[in-house]
Order: C-alpha cells, then sequence, then structure tokens
C-alpha cells in the first residue's frame, strides 16, 4: 500500500520527554514531505503551541496541516488559512469554572492568544502556558466575559483527583461536550463529538484522501479514536496498553529514540520523489 497522509500527535511521540524534536526525527518527518507525502501534526495543544514543533519539521513549507484542539481547528500551515472550525457553547466555561472550584481543581479556556483561567493558576496550567507560549490571565468572573471565542477548555489537577473527577463531569456533560484524558493532570473538553478522528474525517474529504491511504501515530487517550480510524494505528513504545490495544502497529522505540522514523520507514519506504518546494 503506498500511504498518503502520514498524522502525527505531539507530546510523547513527535516530541522526546524535553519536549523537544530530535533531529533524526526532524530530518525523516521533511524528508518525506519532500517526497510528496503530506503531514498533519494533531494535537490537544492549541495552534501558538503547534507552530514552534510545526516550524521545526518545515511543514509551512509543504502542502501539510495542523489539527488543533483535539480536532476543533484545522489550519492550512503554507496559506494560514482555516478551513475547519467548532466552538464550546459560550454557557460552557461559566459552568465549567463554577465545577472546577467545586471540585478544587484548576481549570482555564483557551482565548485568542490566551489562557484564561477561570481558577487560580495551579502548577499545571503553569506548565501548559510554558509549554504552548501562551500567557495566562486569571478572570475570577470568567462566566461574565462576553464575545470570547472557545474551542477548548482544559481540567487540570493531581491525576488521581482527575480520575474520580472524570466520570461525574463526563455524565454531566455528556450532551454538549467531550471530556478525556489527554495527560494523567489534563483532562480536555471540546465540542460535542469533536475529536482528532471527527477533524481527519473533515481534513479526508477536504482533501480527497481515502482513510485506506492514512497512517496516524499516538501515545495517549484523546489519541485512540484516530489510531482505530486510520488505515494504521501506530502506537508508540511509551504508550499506555489502553493505547496500544486500540492500534494495529506498536512501534520498538519510544519518543526518546525516535519511535517516529520507525513510523516512517515501515509506512512510507516507497515515497515517490517530486521538486524540492523550499
Amino acid at each position: 500500500m503506498n500511504y498518503e497522509l502520514l498524522v502525527l500527535d505531539i507530546d510523547g511521540t513527535v516530541t522526546n520527554s524535553k519536549k523537544e524534536v530530535s533531529s533524526k526525527t526532524q530530518e525523516a518527518v521533511i524528508q518525506i514531505q519532500e517526497r510528496g507525502i503530506k503531514v498533519v501534526l494533531a494535537s490537544g495543544r492549541p495552534p501558538e503551541g503547534v507552530y514552534p514543533i510545526a516550524r521545526a519539521l518545515k511543514l509551512e513549507q509543504y502542502d501539510s496541516y495542523l489539527l488543533a484542539f483535539n480536532g476543533a481547528k484545522i489550519i492550512h500551515l503554507k496559506t494560514g488559512n482555516c478551513i475547519f472550525e467548532k466552538q464550546l457553547p459560550l454557557h460552557i466555561p461559566k459552568r465549567l469554572q463554577k465545577d472546577a472550584l467545586y471540585h478544587n481543581i484548576g481549570m482555564a479556556a483557551y482565548g485568542n492568544g490566551v489562557m484564561l483561567a477561570g481558577t487560580i493558576p495551579d502548577q499545571y496550567l503553569e506548565m501548559e502556558s510554558a509549554v504552548t507560549g501562551m500567557p495566562i490571565k486569571y478572570l475570577a468572573n470568567l462566566g461574565t466575559v462576553r464575545n470570547v471565542t472557545v474551542n477548548q477548555c482544559i481540567l487540570t489537577g493531581e491525576p488521581d483527583i482527575l480520575n474520580k473527577v472524570e466520570p461525574v463531569l463526563f455524565h454531566q456533560y455528556f450532551h454538549e461536550a467531550e471530556i478525556f484524558h489527554s495527560e494523567p493532570f489534563y483532562l480536555e473538553v471540546s465540542p460535542k463529538n469533536v475529536d482528532k478522528a471527527y477533524g481527519l474525517k473533515y481534513l479526508l474529504r477536504f482533501l480527497g484522501i481515502p482513510r485506506e491511504k492514512m497512517v496516524c501515530c499516538g501515545d495517549s487517550y484523546n489519541d485512540i479514536r484516530m489510531l482505530q480510524y486510520a488505515a494504521i494505528g501506530a502506537a508508540m513504545k511509551n504508550a499506555p496498553e489502553s493505547v496500544k490495544t486500540a492500534a494495529n502497529f506498536i512501534t520498538e522505540h519510544d519518543n526518546d529514540h525516535d519511535g517516529v522514523v520507525e513510523v516512517i520507514q515501515h509506512f512510507f519506504p516507497h515515497a515517490k520523489s517530486r521538486p524540492n518546494m523550499i
């Protein structure tokens, strides 16, 4: 099978434990783009948190894409055009703020270039701010803020606390939003029915590429559905067992030892060459 599209999660997949892209992974991803393969970075991060990784992989120089907010926003990196977007209803951040205060966990909504914290920022919100490069603005009255576009919210806290809170909030918001772990200390809140697989379905229709031509690679809980949806769902060696169970390929190397390169070498060995677009 000649695959045409490679979808890559970022944290724990493209980046190593230091949140860096190794030179070997960087070279491999750039080379397959030079050979005509489209690449998509699919992340729970906001666009601002993905752009540095996209630049490192030179995605903006090729016909490659960014899928942010777990599928709620898709951007063509070469033009900067947003080709798809879904938003949370405006009453959701207000309710989440109340729930976060009740359960004593952190909460923030992703605004335009800023994290709007509805609780006093904890260490995990500070960590997310550092990773995404988005400053935090604490708003005790977050629920009264108007004219704010929110694609996604985040809830933060100690893993054991979030494990108890997740099923409670899942049932509370079942008809209005998706709530799921992306990291042990993060719960993502996305528009209803939106996840990475949902965004990729739209992108495949947009590109005219069949699902059977797509390889997806990830390591975390929010990658499960896209791994199941892809023709090849490749789980990283460092992924939890529940993620590996959803995959049909598991790398022998983890994210600290270029597991992505292993996926590329295995499934894209014969990509056709084309003129360099740099």
